[in-house]
């Protein structure tokens, strides 16, 4: 399966993969063994969908005879248009039912470029067997769908308005995936704070004084034993206190906070359909940091936003400088088929949004570094995630702490004696061990195996 987009997507995927094997489908070692090679894509903004169809161009141009089967947004968004220009796609399978995904290859093995779209309801679960993560680090989809609304995303035309999965069925998840071996758990939907408070939610939540977010972390703290639960996305416009104090009560819920604010020009943020300010973020990040300490704010942001001024943009630097995320990614705006930003005025051009990403992205580095520094000297329990064999007396290995998130932030480096037969066995992946940080390299840190 060639795996395309976030980390929402890519449960999407491991459910496929998972369903196909338990219907008799087996998973091939490279595509030159496949019969079927899905491309499993991502339709958020213009590069994502770009890098989707390359794929399916360059895979059918290497592997001619194969059937080549789309998923994901893409296939969900644009699926009749790609019925009929994407001949190089032998299946077009959209990401509302997917365990309808056995039945759709068979049909495919009959008839070529067939289309599947089925109804955007509920949350599509299943029990995988089948992880693209790292090992022991799983995610868990506690959403589907989104009904915030934002201009610039087309989230809620491919996948429909919010949904949420029962409380009992996230926790179920939840100990089976512990009693796997999964050590660290990651809360994903399109936003963790609208948990329950969808249309189709009201028939399985009841009206509380706290977030539904809240009482779900207060019973995944009645789960005994050991492991990282993390939360990742939260709408700023939607966060409750009431999240940071289930946090404070347990210390295996992660200070770690992925919080896009987007733009920190107040106009601008209104244009983009929120309800905050840029005094209003600031004083979220200054409450969380207040509240519980040593925490971790993660957090998006847009330029070239139809609207944005140089003014507009010094606006958003000023803004990551006061509020120094520990990191930060950032993007360039892309104009979607079907959002309100679309037909905005005022365009930005491409080359001064570019610009504009890249005097962020090298601020946040600068950030970054100094945060890191910080940490210095002291000691980390990490999860190993990759072994390489290092080419003097040392090994080495690349692991994460609890203020690294999967796949986006920086890692930690452990460096180890090979030749120890204690330390070998426990820098494997999966396993948590102490560390003690010794430098700073880049967004990355140097450190010795304890």
């Amino acid at each position: 399966m060639d795996q395309h987009g976030c980390a929402k997507n890519q449960v999407d995927a491991e459910i496929i993969a998972s369903k196909l094997i338990d219907d008799g489908f087996e998973m091939a070692d490279s595509y030159d063994a496949a019969d079927f090679i899905i491309v499993n894509s991502c339709g958020f903004i213009e590069s994502a969908k770009k890098e989707s169809l390359d794929a399916v161009y360059s895979i059918r141009k290497a592997y001619p005879k194969k059937k080549i089967i789309l998923t994901g947004c893409l296939a969900e968004r644009y699926a009749e248009t790609l019925k009929e220009n994407l001949p190089e796609a032998d299946g077009i399978f959209g990401n509302g039912d997917l365990l309808l995904i056995s039945q759709f290859l068979n049909s495919v093995k009959k008839k070529k470029h067939q289309v599947l779209k089925s109804e955007q309801k509920g949350v599509c679960c299943y029990k995988r067997n089948y992880f693209a993560t790292f090992k022991n680090s799983a995610y868990v989809k506690i959403t589907e769908g989104c009904s915030n609304h934002c201009s610039f995303c087309a989230i809620p035309v491919i996948r429909g308005e919010l949904r949420s999965r029962p409380v009992k069925e996230v926790i179920a998840e939840i100990k089976s995936l512990l009693k796997q071996g999964f050590f660290e758990i990651n809360l994903i939907g399109q936003d963790l704070a609208a948990y329950g408070t969808g249309k189709e939610d009201e028939s399985i939540f009841k009206h509380s004084d706290k977030s539904y977010l809240s009482l779900l972390l207060d019973e995944i703290s009645k789960i005994k034993g050991n492991f990282w639960l993390r939360l990742l996305y939260i709408h700023p416009d939607h966060f409750s206190s009431d999240i940071v104090e289930s946090i404070k009560k347990d210390k295996r819920i992660l200070s770690y906070f992925d919080i896009p604010f987007q733009s920190g020009d107040t106009d601008i943020i209104h244009l983009m359909n929120r309800t905050g300010s840029r005094k209003k973020y600031e004083a979220l990040v200054k409450n969380i940091r207040k509240d519980l300490g040593d925490c971790v704010i993660r957090t998006t942001f847009m330029t070239g936003f139809p609207g944005e001024t140089d003014e507009a943009f010094e606006n958003t630097l000023c803004f990551m400088k006061a509020i120094k995320p520990d990191w930060s990614g950032c993007f360039t705006y892309s104009a979607e088929d079907d959002t309100p930003a679309k037909g905005f005025k005022n365009k930005v051009p491409k080359g001064i949004a570019k610009k504009r990403a890249s005097i962020l992205e090298s601020t946040q580095e600068e950030i970054t570094q100094k945060k890191l520094a910080s940490r210095i000297g002291k000691e980390y329990d990490v999860l190993i995630e990759e072994v390489i064999d290092g080419e003097d007396d040392n090994g080495y290995a690349i692991a994460r702490a609890w203020f690294q998130a999967p796949d986006v932030d920086g890692a930690f480096v452990v460096r180890y004696d090979k030749d120890d037969k204690k330390s070998v066995k426990a820098v494997c992946p999966g396993n948590l061990v102490k560390v003690k940080a010794v430098r700073v390299s880049g967004i990355d840190i140097d450190s010795v195996l304890i």
